[in-house]
């Protein structure tokens, strides 16, 4: 298990019992009550930690390497997922994920940023930072699910839009663009749900729907802290203090009315129990995705443009 820098107190805890394991199984020594007060003590301790996170923890949770990604709840969720590739220009790209699948008997299509499990898979997947090409296939696939009357589903958790100059030659603004003008105007339901973290551009890439949702310890920005220290302070070393300013944690925007929902996650993160946390979201698509659907198809699609433009503060000169 991997502990965070304010998750210390947990981690000695922790190093006690299994210290304590460790002397039971050599000494042949009854410890069950000593490491039954620990375990006590870690329940305790966690809650309280838990109770009181900052900005800046939420987001370090939202990148925690032992979260569960766009595939792992495709896999817990969701039945006869059939993965689809390419799009249909330049290649697949392997850090935006999706297919056809069922929704508890209900035909869906689902996709999201996948950033990689571990080390070669993380640099196969480009850290969950997709090309134009990924955008792309997600805009053929929506394209192909509102062919066929299929809700689509969709799960954000991205750094950001890749930002290399490859990227930038073959379009990616222009394909960004693309979706969010086509996402607005799709006559299926859409559900966006962010799982981890909601960067900028390539969150908002796949990021339109009727329901906007954010899990508990998740952030969403059009910039990172340590990108926000780093041009007002020239320096990484602000970025807590940028987390706090940039209002970006699940509570914040549904303040701000930015999203629809927040989804709970277990005590500890998602991570913590990342089959409770698929139960709860699967719950949460079961019960939202009739609700969206029993709206006629034109009321929707007017429903999604009020909902987007009334966000922000601006001001027409005639």
């Amino acid at each position: 298990m991997l502990f965070l820098d304010f998750e210390k107190p947990l981690e000695d805890l922790q190093s006690q019992i299994n210290k304590l394991k460790e002397m039971s199984s050599k000494n042949k020594v009854d410890v069950s009550n000593s490491i039954r007060e620990l375990e006590s003590s870690i329940g305790k301790t966690r809650t309280q930690i838990y109770e009181n996170l900052t900005p800046w923890q939420r987001v370090q949770l939202s990148r925690h390497p032992e979260r569960p990604y766009t595939l792992f709840y495709i896999e817990k969720i969701f039945t006869k997922f059939t993965e689809l590739f390419g799009d249909r220009q330049v290649k697949d790209d392997k850090a935006m994920v999706g297919g056809m699948a069922e929704l508890d008997g209900q035909p869906v299509m689902v996709l999201g940023q996948q950033k990689g499990t571990n080390t070669k898979m993380r640099q196969l997947r480009n850290f969950g930072m997709a090309n134009p090409e990924g955008y792309r296939k997600a805009l053929r696939l929506m394209k192909m699910a509102e062919k066929f009357n299929r809700p689509i589903i969709t799960f954000i958790d991205t750094p950001g839009a890749f930002p290399g100059l490859e990227a930038e030659e073959r379009g990616q603004a222009e394909a960004i663009a693309r979706n969010l003008f086509e996402m607005v105007n799709l006559k299926v339901p859409v559900i966006c749900v962010i799982i981890g973290e909601g960067a900028s551009g390539g969150a908002l890439g796949i990021g339109i729907g009727d329901r906007v949702t954010m899990l508990e310890n998740t952030w969403y920005s059009v910039i990172s802290p340590e990108s926000c220290s780093s041009i007002l302070w020239r320096s990484w070393n602000f970025k807590e203090t940028a987390a706090e300013q940039l209002k970006l944690t699940s509570q914040d925007m549904s303040r701000f009315g930015l999203v629809d929902d927040v989804i709970p996650e277990p005590i500890g993160g998602a991570h913590a129990d990342q089959d409770k946390m698929a139960e709860t979201l699967k719950t949460y698509l079961i019960e939202t995705l009739p609700t969206l659907s029993a709206i006629d198809k034109e009321t929707r699609i007017n429903q999604r443009i009020e909902k987007f433009s009334k966000m922000g503060f601006y001001e027409e000169v005639v």
